[in-house]
Formats: structure tokens, sequence, C-alpha cells
């Protein structure tokens, strides 16, 4: 397939500025108007990454913002409702949460700390990233020691999620059998989604009455962690969760050694085997990747996906696997017409525009070309950043895009869009 020279000149990285700027909402970002009014805690490290480019200040005021809300036992919500919106369903009063700021029960990615790294490394105010990293710093440890304590009791070094949603990737087909076990909700409810984006593009409602039950559950039995951990009908070790913690909990010890920080580094480090050491139970060597483990069943989930391959992004694949993952990725990079679609497209599942079955998105794509470049794929590394500016300057700045036809999908004037292309396909 081949891929234009000329593209990167095609990107208008002043209208990606502009998307930032929209899309502020005075300290917090929300990734695009109407369709998500709120903050969320992954979209806002990786529009942190954005704001570098243009504003520094206005970057580490994105991370004070989502860390204000940070609950007591260390978990980073994933969502923060920080004012009222009529345009989103579920809202603070299905979640039930009685928190300072109103939020969410769970949690997302946590790849706040690598973002952080990367923050503080390049920042041209060195004196503003000192300070602000010492003020995070601590929030930082909490959230990681939350990860490992919180969702991982048994210490197998390998932490689960109890929803689809706290995987980032809502509505991938790795979640359709964990997924139809749990019960569904037996009350009426009216979706905000729809009013914005095409049905083809969104999950089906047995999907949301499953994911509104578990939000039920939690809020029924008063977020206990040991009760949910014990008797949550969804359990899930992600393998996408999984790397990312890995890569972010590095990111913090060095965080910890430039600050000379002591608190929380030998559990850090414990933490860091532990997972080194649990996550070959996770290999295919028959898919060629690492597969997420459903946790209620006791099986391996079948679905190649993006966040199979991730283990590249944390470090955690052997030299022999990362060699299956990299050929693995090459022939599925060229099997569409742009990026690296969120499902295999050889996969009975595939579905090239519906939320994470198949559609394209760039922060993936930014993070597996890490971890090409980080175990000696430059190459594959070139290719994913390549087919990443592709999909903007054939469409736009949309929330992800048809793997397919390149076409644009969900919302449009994404701010995390708008931010990897700034941070990474400007350079």
């Amino acid at each position: 397939m081949g891929r234009s020279k000329d593209a990167k000149n095609a990107i208008d990285f002043k209208l990606a500025s502009d998307i930032l700027r929209q899309n502020d909402r005075g300290g917090y970002s929300v990734p695009t108007d109407g369709l998500y009014p709120f903050q969320w805690s992954w979209d806002s490290a990786i529009t942190a990454l954005g704001w570098m480019t243009i504003d520094e200040r206005r970057a580490w005021q994105e991370a004070e913002t989502m860390f204000a809300g940070q609950w007591d036992n260390g978990m980073v919500p994933h969502i923060l409702f920080h004012k009222d919106a009529e345009t989103y369903f579920p809202g603070p009063d299905v979640w039930g949460s009685d928190k300072k700021i109103p939020s969410s029960a769970i949690s997302q990615p946590p790849v706040w700390a690598t973002a952080i790294r990367i923050m503080y490394e390049q920042a041209s105010d060195r004196r503003l990233a000192n300070e602000k990293l010492l003020e995070l710093l601590p929030k930082l440890i909490a959230y990681h020691e939350w990860w490992y304590r919180e969702r991982d009791p048994g210490q197998t070094g390998l932490v689960c999620s109890y929803h689809p949603w706290e995987s980032g990737m809502d509505n991938s087909p790795a979640w359709d059998k964990p997924l139809a076990v749990v019960p569904e909700v037996d009350w009426a409810y009216q979706r905000r989604d729809l009013g914005h984006v095409d049905a083809e593009q969104r999950p089906h409602k047995p999907e949301y009455d499953r994911y509104l039950y578990l939000v039920d559950f939690y809020k029924r039995h008063g977020f206990d962690s040991q009760y949910i951990y014990d008797h949550c009908p969804y359990k899930v070790v992600d393998i996408g969760i999984v790397a990312i913690l890995q890569r972010a909990s590095n990111d913090l010890l060095e965080l910890c050694r430039i600050t000379e920080e002591q608190k929380g580094v030998s559990e850090l480090t414990e933490a860091l085997q532990r997972t080194k050491s649990a996550v070959n139970t996770l290999w295919s060597d028959e898919r060629r990747c690492f597969l997420n483990h459903d946790l209620i069943s006791g099986n391996a989930i079948d679905e190649v996906t993006t966040a199979t391959v991730l283990p590249l992004f944390g470090d955690l694949a052997s030299e022999d696997q990362a060699t299956a993952m990299v050929e693995l990725m090459d022939s599925w990079l060229h099997a569409t017409k742009v990026g690296l679609s969120s499902t295999h497209p050889s996969s009975p599942r595939y579905e090239s525009q519906r939320y994470w079955r198949g559609p394209v998105w760039l922060h993936i794509n930014w993070m597996l070309a890490l971890g090409a470049e980080n175990y000696g794929y430059p190459q594959l590394a070139s290719s994913l950043k390549d087919s990443t500016r592709d999909c903007v300057t054939a469409s736009g700045f949309w929330e992800y895009f048809d793997a397919d036809t390149g076409g644009g999908c969900g919302g449009d004037n994404f701010t995390w869009t708008a931010a990897v292309a700034l941070y990474w396909l400007a350079n």
C-alpha cells in the first residue's frame, strides 16, 4: 500500500491548535463539544502533550485539574463532571459517587505518569516543570499504588478491570464474551450519544444495558473495593491496561529518581517485577501476540486487537515475542487503507466504523510506534506514523477513522486527535 510522502505538509496544525483552544473549558479539556462535555482521564493525558507544544502552563493545568478529582483511596476516575450537561449519559446522578468533584467510579488506562515524564523532560520552562512535578508526584504514586492494591489484591502481577469503559477501548469485541454474562439493567434510560453520532458507529443497546448494570452494581454496593473484586460479574485482565501501567510505572520510577523521592519506590519496583514475571501466561504462540483473560470464566479471550500488541509499548515482550508482534503488525497495517485498525480485519467481529471494533485511533498508533522504536524496529514505527498522518490528511481531526476508507468517524474537532497531531505528527 502506498503512502503519500508529502502528507505531513497537508496537516493544518493551526486548526489543531484552534481545536485545543475551542475545547478548553478553563483548566480542563472536553474531548469534543456535545458528545463528550466532561473531562476524561486518558484523553486529558494525551491532550496535555498537545498543549505542551503551544502553552506549557496550560498543559500542566490539565494534569492538575484531573488530579483534583482523585479519590482518597488514590483512584483517578475516568470522568470528572465539572459542570452539568444534558448531552451525555450516564451522568453523575447515575454513577452516584459523593466526591468533592462528581465523578465516575472506575478509572482508565493509567497513561498519566508517561505523559508527565514526557512533559517534564521536554519542558522549556524548567522552573515551572520542577514545581509541577513535585506537586503531582505524590498523587501519581498514590494512583499507581491504587492499581496494584485494589486491582491485584492477590499480587498476581496482572491487574484487572471491572468495566469495558475502564479499558478505554469500550466496545472492543474482546469484551463480548465477558460482557455477555453480565445481566441487563431492568430500568429505562435514554442514550444521548445517538443524538450526536450515527448509530452504525456506536455500541448496540444490549451492550449499553450491561454497561449500565455494572455502573449500578458499583453504586448499590457502596463502591466497596473488596466486595466488587469478589462479586463483580465482569472481571478481565486487560493486557492493554497491564502494558500501559507497566510503562507508566517505569516512567514514575524515573521521576522518583529525578526528584530523589523514596516513597513507594520499593513497592513499585516489586510490582513491575511481578508483572514482568506473570505476563508470559498471556502469550499466544498461535496468535503471535498477548491475549486478554476473562477471570470469571478462566479463559483466554481469543481476539486480536491493538491492546494485544501494546506490550511493545510496555516493554513487556521478549525479543522473540517482539519480532512476532512486529511481523503481525506489519501485515495487519497493510490489510486496510489507513492506520492500524483497532481489531484485526480478519476477525469475524471486525467492523471498520463501529466504536473500537475496527476504526483507527491516533493515540494507540503513537503508543505502538514508540514500542516499535524501543525494540529496534524503526521501519514499522515510521509506517505507523505515516499511516496515522494519512488519517488526518484524508479527513481531518475526527475521534477515530474508518480503517477501510480513511473517513472520519465519531466526534469531529476532536481534542486528542488534534493533540497527537501537534505532539507527534508535526515532528
